[in-house]
């Protein structure tokens, strides 16, 4: 594998690169170096950040099962290092609520009390083993997968994971111990700490959270939090709290992390457990940091690179492993907070970093005053901002489908684990897919008087069908699960009078064998009974799949029509369509044999086009072969052969036009003179635009308008060939002289030569 790095440049923008396989250079500072950004307000929104992070981040730590401090230590190179390759300029990683509220319960799973030695070892290897995934998820391009995960899922699952945490926490906002398990559980525990119950405690704790929610209603920009937390350690400070039963954090020495073997617990714990969760903890971070990110560029108008991004994550995951740290993610809060004071690129990341390093070694006296209550309404404050219970309401009014994909990921997080959760949720997500296109969005046309465009007959009023014939749209795949829907759907709605059968398949953009073997011997039952079927407005690789199953008798009868007024025009209808109960003159009965338009045979056909011309061209010269016996002429040949008869003006200038490419190879074959081939051709074409003018108008400016069309690519198509001629020739005569330049430099030289050897 071939690396390299270098300082790149483009576009008015700079920064460092590596380059890995050829692929796209992976970019360092890309949000910052060559960009224009507010430095004011990114340091501002950094400091602000940083002082915010300082109670979450501890909060946080302890749901994980760390001490408080490791949340400031997750909140230096961790920060740092994903802000190096970030490519979202708004995101800002650290220690948040889902990752560690997961490795909180590994830890349970495994046995293992929090804040504990041992915890101090497992949380260390849970995050090097989360990062190992997400560098594996870079390498695999898993950015694009994530898609695969609704917001609805992602919605139950934070929410589960939001409810949770804050049950758990409930406890400590009145001086009992934190819980333990899923939600039933909680509840219990709840209910049985309430023994501990201390009023003081209790008082600070839901004064301090009521004080944070009204402030987030009626003060957003305002950094509460931060006050909240300073008010509470220097009222500690003076009055000593803990005289009356409220618990206060331990004290924290100054100093940066130390460097750890993450490592280390790897012989002493079991592998298979750490290795799975992990898996779920980095999915987790993979999609949350990326939908909320990728949500947050499209408001700002920022084009990401989801594996870049990957990348990023496992790089900081990296840091905080080899810090002692749990596993950290994007914070949806804090990329909120940075936000609102104007943050527009990682170096708010840089300076919240920076500024947590300077907390670390001069400010951390004050953690050893900070009562537990007061972090713990904080912790519950930031948590009640990340319940999607918004989106819920709204699901559950626009579409039940999607709200029980919300409820079932979240009854999956908060009654049977977080694994559970995930699962369910994206179960739900294919299971509510398979519904919709096994019943899919399907609809009866018609038409309006005075108008051309077809109409839904249930939703647009005076809407008819068009007598003897039914349209009928159907909007999604057609495959093996969901082709007995559509077959039933055409046969209820054939009535004693339907002669012709229309689907607008615009909406079908595959078909798979099954279908197309079904739809095979639908088409030749209805032609049984008198009933033609047209498959109409879908991509050409529908037909490429029709052909490869060998079930194309559609496209070789031409009942495979580009659009639905050519294949209504191919039926026999002409606009104004009759209408069910109206006056029907306009309509021709006399079904045509031969209905594909000539000029969409490469759209039917794809690479097999022309053999289907050769074919056609192959049919009249075997009739003009015969004919010609007769002492037939081309004349009467056009006006009076089978393989004429069948074509109406538009189809016949069709053919017309495709024979006019080949009367070279049709001299040949019919032993007549190409000019009078020409001739024949134009003279036939000028018939048919009288005849139409006169008989159908609105036919005739149809015609007009095709040629229209033609003549202008074959314009196009001459003055291409004539530029490029005149580019070819003023490129020949430019080097013509300068041969002719340099034949005379040479001799001049010669002569010179010659002169100074004399």
């Amino acid at each position: 594998m071939r690396i390299s790095a270098r300082l790149w440049k483009a576009d008015g923008r700079s920064g460092w690169s590596i380059t890995c396989n050829q692929e796209t250079p992976v970019k360092f500072l890309s949000t910052i170096l060559g960009q224009k950004i507010n430095v004011k307000n990114d340091i501002v929104a950094g400091l602000i950040t940083a002082a915010v992070s300082i109670p979450i981040a501890m909060g946080y730590a302890q749901i994980a099962g760390l001490p408080a401090v490791y949340g400031l230590y997750g909140s230096v190179l961790p920060i740092l290092f994903f802000a190096l390759m970030s490519t979202s300029p708004h995101m800002i990683f650290g220690v948040d609520a889902a990752p560690a509220a997961l490795t909180g319960s590994v830890l349970v799973s495994l046995g293992i009390t929090a804040e504990s030695a041992m915890a101090l070892k497992a949380v260390p290897l849970i995050t090097l083993c989360t990062a190992c995934w997400l560098l594996l998820f870079s390498l695999l391009r898993f950015g694009h997968f994530v898609r695969y995960i609704s917001e609805a899922v992602m919605g139950g699952f934070i929410t589960g994971i939001g409810v949770e945490i804050i049950t758990m926490q409930v406890p400590k906002l009145f001086g009992g111990p934190v819980g333990h398990g899923e939600l039933p559980d909680l509840i219990v525990h709840i209910v049985h700490s309430a023994g501990a119950f201390n009023g003081v405690s209790f008082a600070l704790g839901a004064g301090t959270l009521a004080v944070l929610l009204v402030s987030r209603k009626w003060l957003p920009k305002f950094p509460m939090a931060v006050v909240v937390m300073l008010a509470g350690a220097l009222l500690n400070r003076w009055v000593d709290l803990t005289r009356f039963g409220v618990a206060a954090l331990p004290s924290v020495a100054p100093g940066l992390p130390h460097f750890v073997n993450p490592a280390a617990a790897a012989g002493v714990l079991p592998m298979d457990t750490i290795i799975k969760y992990s898996m779920t903890i980095a999915l987790v971070i993979t999609a949350e940091t990326l939908l909320s990110s990728s949500n947050m560029a499209e408001r700002k108008g920022v084009t990401l690179k989801p594996n870049q991004g990957i990348l990023a994550y496992a790089l900081g995951n990296f840091a905080a492993a080899f810090t002692g740290c749990c596993p950290v993610n994007g914070s949806v809060s804090r990329m909120g907070i940075a936000d609102q004071f104007g943050s527009d690129s990682q170096l708010t990341g840089i300076v919240a970093g920076l500024a947590m390093i300077a907390i670390l070694l001069f400010g951390t006296g004050f953690i050893g005053f900070l009562p537990v209550p007061v972090l713990t309404a904080i912790v519950i404050s930031a948590l009640l901002g990340i319940l999607e219970i918004d989106e819920a309401v709204h699901l559950a009014k626009i579409d039940w489908r999607e709200f029980m994909i919300f409820v079932g990921a979240f009854c999956g997080v908060v009654l049977l684990g977080t694994i559970y959760g995930v699962v369910i949720g994206v179960a739900l997500s294919f299971v509510v897919v398979l519904m919709r296109t096994m019943s899919p969005p399907r609809t009866f046309l018609g038409v309006m008087p005075g108008q051309l465009r077809f109409y839904d007959l249930r939703t647009a009023r005076g809407a008819k069908p068009i007598a003897g014939a039914v349209l009928y749209r159907f909007s999604s795949n057609l495959y093996f699960a969901n082709y007995d829907l559509f077959e039933r759907d055409i046969l209820d709605a054939i009535r004693p009078d339907t002669k012709t059968v229309i689907v607008d398949a615009s909406g079908i953009t595959s078909l798979d064998y099954t279908a197309a073997k079904k739809i095979d011997a639908l088409y030749k039952r209805l032609k049984d009974s008198g009933i033609r079927l047209y498959l109409t407005e879908h991509i050409s690789s529908v037909n490429q799949t029709l052909r490869e199953a060998d079930r194309d008798a559609m496209i070789q009868e031409g009942s495979v029509v580009r659009t639905m007024t050519g294949a209504l025009l191919a039926a026999g209808y002409h606009p104004p369509y009759p209408v069910e109960g109206g006056e029907n003159d306009s309509m021709n009965l006399n079904r045509s044999r031969r209905h594909l338009l000539l000029h969409d045979i490469e759209w039917a056909f794809g690479d097999k086009a022309d053999d289907e011309i050769a074919a056609y061209v192959e049919k009249i010269v075997a009739h003009w072969q015969h004919t010609e016996g007769a002492g037939g002429s081309l004349e009467a040949f056009m006006r009076h052969s089978p393989v004429w008869q069948h074509l109406n003006g538009v189809r016949e200038d069709d053919l017309l036009e495709h024979l006019e490419h080949r009367t070279a190879a049709l001299a040949q074959r019919l032993n007549l003179d190409e000019a009078d081939i020409e001739q024949a051709f134009a003279e036939r074409r000028r018939q048919i635009a009288d005849q139409l003018k006169q008989e159908d108008p609105q036919l005739y400016a149809m015609l007009k308008a095709h040629r229209g069309e033609l003549d202008e690519v074959v314009s196009e198509q001459v003055r291409r060939v004539r530029a490029n001629w005149r580019r070819n020739k003023a490129v020949d005569d430019l080097r013509a002289r300068l041969h002719d330049l340099r034949h005379l430099i040479d001799n001049r030289g010669h002569n010179q030569d010659s002169r100074n050897s004399k």
